[in-house]
């Protein structure tokens, strides 16, 4: 078994994936300040730089399992209650999916160790993930505030088209820099593209499940790959806890950020996302340049 202070990391990472997954605030940002408040009081038998790396990404399995619970019914194209219109409209939601999903998966495929969780904790990365979090923080504050009063063209994901699917994917690279947000990338380039916000934020979550699921999938490839003796032996027993914990959490608290943007968005924009954005940059550079 994992000590308390392994516990409680897994359950407060669980807790940063679920929210900043889906919420336009930066997973990464949050994830950095975090780490830094456990530097050198992990056990370093059970959180080695490896299996660190692999567990900042297959935690996010979590949150793909919590978009499947919550939209199971509306993403299944073979639901015997749909109609044969409806599951081929399902269909072609799937195709749109996979079509927006093509850029950044073949960017982080081919540059996956440049990209990986290691170099994103070099110390002059945080200025960049600080540098993101400012920059999206004003684009977001200065598109909502010119789009206002926009009637948007697109007010559902199954209204958007092949060539807005690639574009939104096109936007997706831009999440690969840390900092950035996935959600935050594909709901700004949504927007800029013509659809609504409660449209972006949802085809935002669909994206995310043939992402995370591959990125998650290579990472555990490479992990046990890497081990001498193959997957039997690429985790220890305390490592298993720590991964099912912080993939538990990041289940149950995604499923509560899903449902709290949804409704969010209908009433309101993302301008507070975008200030919240600014402060946490500010806090970033203050709490490694100044305090740190």
């Amino acid at each position: 078994m994992p000590d308390i202070i392994c516990l409680l990391f897994a359950v407060l990472a669980g807790t940063v994936q679920g929210i900043a997954e889906w919420l336009p605030i930066s997973s990464t940002g949050h994830l950095i300040l975090l780490e830094s408040l456990f530097e050198g009081r992990l056990d370093p038998t059970v959180m080695t730089a490896g299996f660190k790396e692999t567990f900042d990404v297959v935690v996010q399995f979590g949150s793909i399992m919590a978009i499947a619970a919550l939209y199971f019914g509306r993403l299944n194209p073979f639901a015997v209650s749909k109609s044969k219109k409806e599951r081929r409209e399902t269909q072609r939601l799937w195709w749109k999916i996979l079509i927006a999903s093509l850029p950044a998966g073949i960017v982080g495929i081919l540059f996956d160790d440049k990209l990986s969780g290691t170099v994103f904790r070099d110390p002059q990365v945080r200025y960049v993930v600080a540098a993101a979090l400012f920059l999206y923080g004003v684009l977001f504050i200065v598109i909502e505030r010119k789009n206002k009063n926009r009637i948007y063209a697109i007010n559902d994901p199954e209204g958007i088209g092949f060539k807005t699917a690639l574009g939104v994917g096109a936007f997706q690279i831009l999440a690969l820099i840390p900092g950035t947000s996935r959600s935050g990338s594909t709901v700004i380039g949504s927007m800029l593209l013509g659809v609504s916000r409660k449209a972006a934020a949802e085809f935002s979550f669909f994206l995310a499940i043939p992402v995370m699921f591959g990125a998650s999938v290579l990472k555990i490839a490479k992990f046990i790959g890497a081990a001498e003796g193959g997957i039997a032996s690429a985790f220890n027993s305390a490592q298993l806890v720590v991964l099912a914990t912080g993939t538990a959490v990041s289940f149950l608290v995604s499923l509560a950020a899903v449902k709290f943007l949804v409704g969010f968005v209908r009433r309101h924009s993302f301008e507070g996302f975008g200030w919240y954005r600014i402060a946490l940059g500010l806090v970033v550079v203050v709490y490694f340049a100044v305090i740190k």
